[in-house]
């Protein structure tokens, strides 16, 4: 917990929340992180399907799948999506394990925000939250999620595709 969040209050051990600034259009921005997630998620590592993954899939409807897919036209599911809100909001559930397993009753969300910031560039905030779920393991998933793993990093690499668009 940093200095300034102690201060504020705002610490909240049941989520990570993350932003990034994105220079494009919250059109474009919405559309590479929910139509190209394959171009910019670095699916050579951060899968768990048993398969080289070669595509990470956002269905574009509440109740679509989440789900990355391998080189063998198998799928592995990564979550679901509760709120599509096309271009300004999505929520997702993510439902891998502290032992990065498929487990549709985990049920840990992603809310990702695109806000504009004039015509050109688009405020993307993230928050995952329902980290309790993780029982006695939410503290190693809070820092793999905040650091580690790190959804900034994740970030980061989104908007250097959105960049490239």
């Amino acid at each position: 917990m940093t200095t300034e969040q102690a201060a504020s209050g705002s610490f909240d051990p049941n989520s990570v929340s993350k932003v990034m600034m994105v220079h494009a259009p919250r059109a474009v921005a919405w559309r590479v992180f929910t139509e190209q997630m394959g171009t910019w998620w670095p699916l050579s590592v951060y899968k768990i399907g048993k398969t080289n993954a070669i595509d990470a899939v956002i269905e574009p409807h509440a109740g679509g799948r989440w789900y990355e897919r391998g080189d063998d036209g198998s799928t592995c599911d990564w979550g679901s999506v509760l709120s599509w809100e096309p271009p300004s909001r999505l929520v997702l559930s993510w439902d891998i394990t502290a032992d990065w397993q498929y487990d549709p009753a985990l049920k840990t969300e992603i809310e990702v925000r695109f806000i504009a910031e004039g015509e050109a560039a688009t405020r993307v905030e993230l928050e995952h939250r329902k980290l309790d779920r993780y029982g006695a393991r939410r503290d190693e998933m809070r820092r793999i999620f905040d650091t580690e793993g790190d959804w900034g990093r994740l970030l980061a690499m989104f908007a250097a595709r959105v960049a490239a668009v």
